[in-house]
C-alpha cells in the first residue's frame, strides 16, 4: 500500500493510505536512508509503500519515495546527528515575534540558509501585531525592511485579533507549507485562528524564561479544507545548520550569492580577503550587518544565536 507520513511519534507514523483510512505503522527493521545521519529516517510529508502486519491493524513501512525537498537541523549536543523536521514541501513560513519570546535575527538567518540550502520559498510571518507598542512597531520596520530586501515576503499577523487571516490563508491554499518558529511564537493559536474549530492545545509564555512551552510534540500535517496542508512542528529552541560547508556557506545568503563573482580570488571565504566584494558590499550599507554576522557566526561554526 502507498501512502503519505502525517504525523510521527518517534518509533511510531500515522500514514494516509489510498483507501482514505489512516495507519499506524513502524519501521522495517534497519530501515536507514543511504548518505544522511539522521535521528529520524522517516518523516512528515513523506511518500511510503508499507504492507499491513499479518491480523492487525497496523503497518510496516517499507520504501520511502524520493524526496522533492527537505527541512532538517543538527540534533543538539548530537554533531554528527541531524532531524528531518519535514519533507517534501511547497514552502515554508517562519513565525516570528520580537518580544515574548523575541527571535533572534541570528536564528532567522540560520533557517533561512536552511531552506535556501534546500530550495524551500520561506516567508517571515510576524505574530502578535496586538502586542506591538510604537517602539516595537519601529522595531517590527527594521526586521522587515532586513528582508523584504532581499525578496522574502513579511507579513504581519494577530492570531488572537484574527488581524490579516484571511492574507495567509490565501497564501496556504494547494500548497504544503511548514510552519515553524521557537515555542511561544503562537504557532498553534495560528493554525486556530485559520482552521477554526479544530482547537490545538496552545501554551503560555514562561514567565521565568520568557520561553514557550512546547506545546506541540511531534510534527503533524493537518489537510486544509480550503486545498493544501499544513505541517505544524515542535517549537525551535537552536536551530544548528546541518551539513553545509563553510565554503558554500555564502551560496545560501542570497545578497551574498549575486556578488561572488566579483571578488578578487576564486576561494574568497568573505572574511577578511582584500578585494572581497561582499565586505565591500557591508560596508557600503549594501548588505545588513546583522545578516553578515550571521554569516561569520555559522561560518566559524559558533553558537546557535537561537
Amino acid at each position: 500500500m502507498q501512502g503519505l507520513v502525517i504525523k510521527s511519534t518517534g518509533s511510531w507514523y500515522q500514514v494516509y493510505a489510498e483507501d482514505g483510512k489512516n495507519y499506524d505503522c513502524r519501521i522495517k527493521g534497519k530501515f536507514r536512508i543511504k548518505g544522511i545521519q539522521t535521528t529520524n529516517p522517516i518523516a512528515v510529508g513523506d511518500k511510503v509503500g508499507f504492507e499491513l502486519e499479518p491480523n492487525a491493524s497496523t503497518g510496516v513501512i517499507d520504501t520511502l519515495e524520493d524526496r522533492k525537498n527537505y527541512i532538517i537541523r543538527k540534533s543538539i549536543n548530537l554533531s554528527k546527528q541531524a532531524q528531518i523536521i519535514a519533507a517534501n514541501l511547497d514552502q515554508a513560513f517562519l513565525i516570528v515575534t520580537l518580544a515574548s519570546p523575541r527571535t533572534s535575527l541570528g536564528f532567522i538567518d540560520r533557517f533561512l540558509v536552511t531552506s535556501e540550502a534546500y530550495s524551500i520559498p520561506t516567508c517571515l510571518i510576524f505574530n502578535k501585531l496586538d502586542l506591538f507598542s510604537n517602539q516595537g512597531l519601529e522595531i517590527l520596520a527594521e526586521y522587515k525592511a532586513i528582508y523584504e530586501k532581499i525578496g522574502y515576503p513579511c507579513y504581519e499577523v494577530s492570531a488572537l485579533k484574527g488581524t490579516n487571516i484571511e492574507q495567509i490563508k490565501a497564501l496556504l491554499k494547494d500548497k504544503t507549507t511548514l510552519f515553524s518558529g521557537h515555542s511561544g511564537v503562537g504557532k498553534s493559536s495560528l493554525i486556530n485562528a485559520l482552521l477554526p474549530g479544530f482547537e490545538i492545545k496552545t501554551g503560555e509564555v514562561s514567565e521565568w524564561s520568557d520561553k514557550g512551552q512546547h506545546t506541540t510534540t511531534f510534527a503533524e500535517m493537518h489537510t486544509l479544507p480550503f486545498g493544501g496542508y499544513l505541517i505544524d512542528t515542535p517549537g525551535i529552541r537552536e536551530l544548528g545548520v546541518f551539513d553545509i560547508k563553510p565554503e558554500e556557506l555564502s551560496h545560501f545568503f542570497v545578497e551574498m550569492r549575486e556578488r561572488l563573482n566579483q571578488c578578487r580570488f576564486n576561494n574568497c571565504r568573505h572574511v577578511n580577503e582584500p578585494g572581497c566584494a561582499v565586505i565591500k558590499a557591508v560596508e557600503n550599507g549594501e548588505i545588513e550587518v546583522s545578516r553578515y554576522e550571521s554569516y561569520l557566526s555559522i561560518f566559524h561554526n559558533n553558537d546557535t544565536r537561537a
